[in-house]
């Protein structure tokens, strides 16, 4: 009987780091996928603010170039 509670707690001790370990890699690759959606959120408004100036820009030169043919 008492073998078998030894056999038991380190059957139940080695499951439980298991389930730890797994418990903070998912914990890891959550934070690291929240990380980049960050970063690409960040880049989706930067690319944002390059068309927009890049638009104005261009609308500024078409207008630049109507006037000077009239």
């Amino acid at each position: 009987m008492g073998r078998l509670i030894i056999v038991l707690t380190a059957f139940l001790t080695l499951t439980a780091c298991g389930l730890g370990e797994t418990a903070v890699s998912a914990a890891a690759a959550g934070g690291s996928a929240a990380e980049q959606a960050k970063e690409g959120l960040k880049t989706e408004e930067r690319v944002k603010q390059q068309l927009a100036a890049a638009a104005a820009t261009d609308a500024r030169r078409r207008q630049d170039a109507e006037s000077s043919n009239q």
